[in-house]
């Protein structure tokens, strides 16, 4: 065709009649909005209310769809017309906790002891049908901003009952230096009456994440790929196995962490235009007790009864490729019974 006319056109005829449709956009929309006023129901149920409205009550609008098949009442609601009359939206609902917590980004300013706290599911077991059949174990994550300390113990549920014991004793015992700070997300395990009595109690500052600030909780959020994921995997897990669990974490996990795990430490510089840059140098990489050392006056900041010599033998106790070996014995010892009981769910 090129060769004889020097163009190329479309030779074919017409197009073929398109397929009548039996419903028109009007029925559509009246579907949509009859769908809307009944919170959306069954198939079966809106066919019923589209025959009684044309058998009973006479509406002549509804004559096509009172004889429409259930299953053609689904392929009807993915019409982008139907998606535009019924659109239901549910804005954000905040968290109505007045007097519980400040919201805004805590400020260490160089002193240890302002932690950052989230939790982790392990994962649920699903059964033949797809749905959940129980509900794994839970993390609570907490790091120190500053030396980037870290404690990790397992609940069977968010509960406050179990929540807030293991949150006194991760405050109390889990930290060399004195508490003065917990944030925390908005989530309800924490943001309630319980944990502000529990934080008031102790004299520990509260504050939240802020919205649109992702990085308010950035350092936990982190900790729980690079540590809790990495040590517990994302498979389920039953919570029978909770306290197995918490003898690791508050044993050779808590050692091998802060003692042994070296750790990249931000280095901040501020430009002649008032820019703040981060860099990240060979010499800031350290461990949570090293950094923890490198403090001014770091002694002043540990909690009554605790010296950085006895910190020191905890260090020395064992090197980090010791510390590592023991690590995986006893997370082998750990995932034995916890992999039979997946065999045994198999």
């Amino acid at each position: 065709q090129w060769s004889r006319t020097g163009a190329l056109a479309d030779r074919r005829g017409p197009p073929a009649a398109a397929f009548l449709r039996v419903y028109t956009d009007a029925d559509v929309e009246l579907l949509a909005r009859t769908d809307r006023l009944h919170g959306n129901p069954s198939g079966f149920s809106m066919r019923r209310t589209c025959q009684r409205h044309f058998e009973v009550f006479g509406d002549a609008r509804y004559e096509r769809l009172a004889g429409v098949s259930v299953a053609h009442i689904y392929n009807l609601r993915r019409r982008r017309l139907y998606l535009r009359v019924n659109r239901t939206l549910q804005p954000t609902k905040p968290v109505r906790a007045p007097g519980i917590g400040e919201r805004r980004r805590p400020e260490p300013n160089g002193r240890p002891g302002h932690l950052r706290i989230d939790s982790v599911h392990q994962g649920d077991r699903i059964d033949e049908w797809g749905c959940v059949a129980a509900k794994g174990v839970f993390y609570l994550n907490v790091v120190d901003i500053v030396t980037q300390w870290q404690a990790v113990v397992a609940v069977p549920a968010l509960a406050k009952r179990f929540v807030q014991p293991a949150l006194r004793e991760l405050l109390e015992h889990a930290f060399p230096f004195v508490v003065l700070g917990l944030h925390s997300d908005n989530g309800s395990e924490f943001v309630n009456r319980e944990t502000a009595a529990l934080l008031r109690e102790m004299n520990i500052e509260f504050t939240r994440s802020r919205p649109r600030h992702s990085n308010d909780n950035g350092l936990a959020e982190s900790k729980n790929a690079a540590v809790v994921r990495r040590e517990f995997g994302r498979g389920y897990i039953a919570t029978k196995f909770h306290r197995a669990i918490n003898r690791y974490a508050t044993g050779a996990l808590k050692d091998y962490l802060n003692y042994h795990r070296p750790c990249c430490f931000a280095h901040r510089r501020t430009d002649a235009r008032g820019r703040t840059k981060v860099a990240y140098r060979p010499q800031d990489v350290m461990t949570p007790f090293e950094k923890l050392c490198s403090l001014p006056d770091a002694e002043s900041h540990l909690r009554p009864g605790v010296t950085m010599a006895e910190l020191q033998a905890i260090a020395m106790r064992a090197t980090d490729n010791e510390a590592a070996e023991l690590l995986q014995k006893e997370r082998e010892k750990l995932f034995k019974p916890i992999r039979k009981s997946w065999r045994k769910a198999a």
